[in-house]
């Protein structure tokens, strides 16, 4: 639980740490777009080079991104093995039972594993490179227009980067009590993978309350230092756009833009 990347920031100076949050963010979403339009193998090829020069200006080793993975290797797999059963389109490669593998099962499932994984890795990009108080910041700024609806911009970012923040606090705590319960004879291992979900009671209970006490002493700590939500509060760090910013944009639109013409012009050739 501890190789989980997800939610922690790791500190290097690089030219995407000193980019502005906000264009992180934005840029991170436009990256979760192209992954979905992504619709051949030539557009995952893309998308790999643009990860890997993300992870290059980010100074930050290749194992935290690959660590991310971790979290999700078993739904990857599960969704592969999903797409080879039921997709019966194209032509017959394997037939047995009632099973039947396909070309075209195989080329989806290859395309949904590939998916998710780029996913994974290009959003924990964000976290690992941004601190929970720039990423509060720039969730709030991007959500400023709405303020104008009532919408509570600065409580929704301050809820989401605690949310983030506390990912590596409960896996940490969860990892100590897993260890306690094991000095005290707990089994985890063995057994089917009913039992083992059943020996998992004994860490959730402790870790719920673990939580709840977390926020608790959160929420007193906040109150103790008068905080009233986002109303006459300044900020010690102003977000400003630069160079950078403007020259990440640039690449990320014009690998969007292989992407759909990928897509739309030479859709079935690659």
């Amino acid at each position: 639980m501890r190789d989980i990347s997800f939610g922690q920031y790791y500190p290097v100076e690089s030219f995407v740490h000193k980019m502005d949050a906000r264009a992180k963010l934005l840029l991170t979403i436009l990256y979760i777009v192209m992954v979905f339009f992504a619709s051949n193998y030539s557009s995952y090829v893309f998308l790999l080079a643009l990860l890997l020069l993300t992870i290059l200006l980010s100074n930050i080793k290749i194992r935290l991104v690959l660590k991310s993975v971790k979290a999700i290797l078993y739904l990857v797999i599960f969704t592969a093995i999903l797409n080879l059963i039921f997709v019966n389109s194209g032509n017959v490669l394997v037939s047995f039972w009632k099973i039947t593998i396909t070309d075209d099962g195989i080329g989806l499932a290859i395309k949904m594993a590939a998916r998710l994984l780029l996913l994974v890795m290009g959003t924990s990009i964000l976290t690992l490179t941004t601190t929970p108080v720039d990423l509060t910041s720039a969730i709030e700024s991007l959500l400023k227009p709405l303020t104008l609806l009532h919408f509570p911009s600065h409580e929704l970012a301050l809820i989401m980067s605690i949310a983030l923040r506390f990912i590596p606090i409960l896996m940490d705590e969860a990892d100590r009590i897993m260890k306690a319960q094991k000095a005290r004879g707990a089994d985890f291992e063995s057994g089917g993978i009913f039992n083992r979900a059943k020996a998992l009671v004994p860490i959730l209970i402790p870790l719920l309350i673990s939580a709840f006490k977390r926020a608790e002493d959160l929420s007193l700590a906040m109150d103790s230092r008068c905080y009233s939500g986002s109303k006459g509060r300044t900020k010690m760090k102003v977000l400003k756009f630069t160079y950078r910013d403007l020259v990440s944009a640039l690449v990320y639109l014009a690998f969007f833009a292989l992407i759909l013409v990928d897509k739309y012009v030479f859709l079935g050739l690659f």
